[in-house]
């Protein structure tokens, strides 16, 4: 396992992951549906004082994820290998995050949904950038 590549595509993943968050969650219709929930869901504005405290755990579980994958990667296709930890990732989300919520939190079926299909596309994606940033260098 390299350790630099590790943080390297643990801070890309921390960037897709939050880049991608804003575009699934913020600026569709994901927004009204959390809307909806507000007794659950904290505001916009009140997550502004709890952010850093977001932030410092997602990007602890980036390194996690990009030592993970250091750990499994073999020297294959970065866009391949990532894509695959990605969608593993994705469906591990699917199980532990989005169908824990709707058994524990009173949400609809639809936000459900609408969550499932976007961490599935997120975590996806950011296996696929730290893929793409952790493959080994060329020969």
């Amino acid at each position: 396992m390299n350790y630099v590549r590790v943080v390297l595509a643990a801070v890309g993943a921390f960037i897709a992951y939050f880049s991608l968050g804003w575009l699934l969650f913020t600026r569709s219709l994901m927004r009204t549906e959390f809307a909806k929930y507000s007794g659950i869901y904290r505001s916009q504005e009140d997550m502004k004082g709890v952010m850093a405290i977001g932030m410092l755990g997602m990007f602890l579980s980036m390194l996690s994820l990009a030592a993970l994958y250091g750990m499994l990667h073999r020297g294959g296709s970065g866009i391949v290998d990532g894509t695959r930890f990605g969608v593993l990732i994705g469906v591990y989300a699917f199980g532990s995050f989005v169908l824990h919520n709707h058994v524990n939190l009173r949400i609809g079926a639809k936000l459900t949904v609408l969550q499932a299909i976007a961490y599935f596309v997120e975590w996806t994606i950011v296996g696929i950038v730290i893929g793409l940033i952790y493959r080994s260098p060329a020969r």
